[in-house]
Parts: C-alpha cells; sequence; structure tokens
C-alpha cells in the first residue's frame, strides 16, 4: 500500500484543513512530521517510524493519565491496554 492509497488529506489536498474542517490528530502529526523533515537534510534520516513512535508514545500516555486523574486502571483501558503494561511503559520512560 502507498500513501496516496490511504485516506485523504483533510482541508486542500495538502493536509492544511478547510476553514469548516477541524484538523484531526492525523494531521497534527503530518504536519509536525513534515515540519520535521523540512528542518533536516532528508537523506540523513532513518528510523523515522520508531522515533516518531517513541516521541509520541509519552505524552499519549501521560495525556491518558491526566485524564483519568492519574487512576492507571482507567488509563489502561482508555489506552486499550493492560495495567501491567501501563506500568511497564511508564517504567521504561524513567524519570521525567
Amino acid at each position: 500500500m502507498k500513501m496516496d492509497d490511504m485516506e485523504p488529506p483533510v482541508g486542500d489536498g495538502a493536509g492544511t484543513p478547510s476553514p469548516k474542517q477541524p484538523l484531526l490528530l492525523s494531521d497534527h502529526v503530518r504536519l509536525a512530521v513534515m515540519d520535521y523533515l523540512a528542518r533536516l537534510d532528508a537523506d540523513e534520516v532513518s528510523n523515522l517510524y520508531t522515533m516518531v513512535i517513541n516521541e509520541v508514545e509519552r505524552p499519549l500516555i501521560q495525556a491518558a493519565l491526566e485524564q483519568c486523574g492519574h487512576n492507571q486502571s482507567k488509563a489502561a483501558h482508555m489506552l486499550g491496554m493492560s495495567r501491567s503494561t501501563l506500568r511497564k511503559k511508564m517504567a521504561s520512560f524513567g524519570p521525567q
């Protein structure tokens, strides 16, 4: 599957939302990655997928915990993982 085969972008086709359409989370990620790549020489980028997942996972878990009043069971349910998986991921992040 090519990127062009995936869901169509929001707005003008370049990822920019129209005034009537809200920016989706996927649009935010796409724009952030495009901005990151524009600031670098794209030939020097490697392991982009792993880097993005690692950068997104911690704030995602933090936001879920905050939304659930730091209740790990509720946050794990919200994230679709077990509490023990959530705790392992939190431990892997180390101190903040």
